[in-house]
C-alpha cells in the first residue's frame, strides 16, 4: 500500500492538506482539504473525503455548520476533482 501525505501553503492564512492511500495505482481513501487560519487555529473550510464509504464534499462554516454534497464519482476521480478544485479556489 502506498500513502501519499503533503501540506502546500495556498498563500498567507490557507493550506491545502493532502493524504491518500493507494494500491497498485488505485485509490482506495483520501482527504484533501483546504484550511484557513481563524482566530489563530488552522480550520477546514472545505474538505473533500472518502469516509462512510462514498467520496463526498463538506463545506464548513464559521457559524458551526456545515454541508455534505456526495460525489458520484470513482475514488480516483474524486481525489483529482478535490486536488484542483482547491488549487482553483485558492
Amino acid at each position: 500500500m502506498g500513502v501519499t501525505d503533503y501540506v502546500i501553503p495556498l498563500g498567507e492564512g490557507a493550506r491545502k492538506r493532502h493524504y491518500h492511500e493507494s494500491i497498485k495505482g488505485e485509490v482506495i481513501g483520501f482527504v484533501v482539504q483546504m484550511e484557513i487560519i481563524v482566530e489563530g487555529k488552522w480550520r477546514e473550510v472545505i474538505r473533500y473525503d472518502s469516509e462512510h464509504g462514498f467520496p463526498h464534499i463538506d463545506r464548513y462554516y464559521l457559524n458551526g455548520t456545515k454541508a455534505k454534497m456526495e460525489l458520484k464519482l470513482k475514488l480516483n476521480e474524486a481525489l483529482i476533482l478535490a486536488d484542483e478544485d482547491i488549487l482553483i479556489s485558492s
